[in-house]
């Protein structure tokens, strides 16, 4: 049934679905930073460190370790991006979900008065059928 709602409402829902979207999207780039981070971190874990050896395998070691400090603090970066990311998405979708429900309440009040007039309209037209082909007895 349509009403004067029906167009907006499902404008509504597709803006709603599209914010179902980002924030599923965000959602994956927070899981792909989460593990970039684990990577980063193990792989910190995992550079040797001379005991011995010339100062140029010390160097090279340290330079190693500060390039990957770099990274871990770029996935760093990036999670706490990722996660502002949700924060918003999230916040979004929470505003285009009112506004779905909103009208979409609208929509269902406004069909509600139409069946209830259709109702009441239907109850008189049998009452006058009723009126008309009713006989008094003689």
């Amino acid at each position: 049934m349509k009403t004067r709602y029906t167009s907006l409402v499902s404008v509504k829902k597709d803006i709603m679905q599209k914010s179902e979207r980002v924030l599923q999207s965000a959602n994956a780039n927070l899981n792909s930073a989460l593990v970039a981070l684990e990577l980063s971190l193990i792989e910190l874990k995992n550079i040797p460190s001379p005991t011995t050896g010339q100062i140029s395998d010390f160097l090279a070691s340290r330079t190693l370790l500060d390039s990957q400090r770099v990274i871990i603090q770029h996935d760093q970066e990036w999670v706490e991006f990722a996660r502002n990311e949700i924060r918003n998405a999230s916040a979004q979708l929470k505003l285009d979900m009112v506004e779905y429900e909103k009208f979409n309440y609208l929509e269902l009040e406004e069909i509600k008065v139409i069946l209830l007039k259709r109702k009441r309209d239907e109850a008189k037209e049998l009452d006058e059928i009723a009126l008309m082909t009713y006989k008094k007895p003689i």
